[in-house]
């Protein structure tokens, strides 16, 4: 899998993040029957204030959160609880672009303290979440709450990481 990540915050572990990305990204996609090889995602690490800006451009909520997707392109399904219409790349072409994912160093931290999680497993937690987004999954109504949880539970458990909901 192609990952662009940029860092922002100096406190970002640099070499960490970029192995669990690897790792959580690369899962989900297996999990989804999608060879990681031919797909391409991008991630910015940064700090609680640049995420806050960037949440507020984009959804109208001028506070930090700990994750956000940009989609390369609409996939949601046509019916809740459907899934999405996953990208299908050529094989021979280049890597399917799939989107954006910005995470917050600081509200990772928080949540990961708050809910006694080690912070990689919060950040794995995200970072399968986010691309989840990209992939066309929401939680949005119940169904699809239903579907995208599942999802990332059993790709989590294929990382280790505890069941977060």
């Amino acid at each position: 899998m192609d990952i662009d990540i940029l860092i922002e915050d100096d406190g970002w572990d640099e070499p960490a993040l970029e192995a669990l990305a690897a790792r959580a990204c690369e899962t989900t996609l297996d999990e989804l029957g999608l060879e990681p090889q031919q797909y391409a995602v991008s991630i910015l690490a940064c700090d609680d204030d640049r995420i806050a800006t960037l949440n507020a451009e984009f959804r109208g909520k001028p506070t930090p959160t700990n994750v956000l997707s940009w989609p390369s392109e609409e996939r949601a399904p046509a019916a809740p609880g459907e899934m999405p219409h996953l990208p299908r790349p050529n094989p021979a072409g280049p890597p399917e672009e799939l989107g954006d994912i910005a995470l917050a160093l600081g509200v990772l931290t928080r949540e990961a303290q708050e809910g006694a999680k080690p912070f990689d497993h919060h950040l794995a937690h995200l970072l399968v979440h986010g691309l989840l987004h990209l992939l066309g999954f929401d939680h949005i109504t119940d169904p699809d709450a239903a579907l995208m949880e599942g999802l990332e539970t059993r790709i989590l458990a294929r990382l280790g990481v505890p069941d977060p909901y």
